[in-house]
């Protein structure tokens, strides 16, 4: 099994549920992890943005054109 890597940041909910989504219908193997702590009441999300996308290397350009997709519409 091969180890996920960082593939790109996530904007907003909306955004991770999207692109969960598609990638759950194309069968990549992902992660989405939301930067949310409720001990900080978002502060890092506001930082670093709403979450993060985890998967293959091999699949990064493919998440990388979704991504970009969903963000030009």
């Amino acid at each position: 099994m091969t180890e996920f890597v960082k593939i790109a940041t996530i904007e907003n909910a909306i955004e991770a549920q999207i692109v969960q989504s598609v990638l759950d219908e194309r069968h990549i193997p992902h992660r989405i992890r939301s930067y949310h702590d409720t001990a900080y009441d978002g502060l890092f999300q506001m930082q670093k943005g709403w979450g993060v996308i985890y998967a293959n290397a091999a699949d990064r350009r493919e998440i990388e054109e979704i991504l970009e997709s969903l963000r030009e519409s």
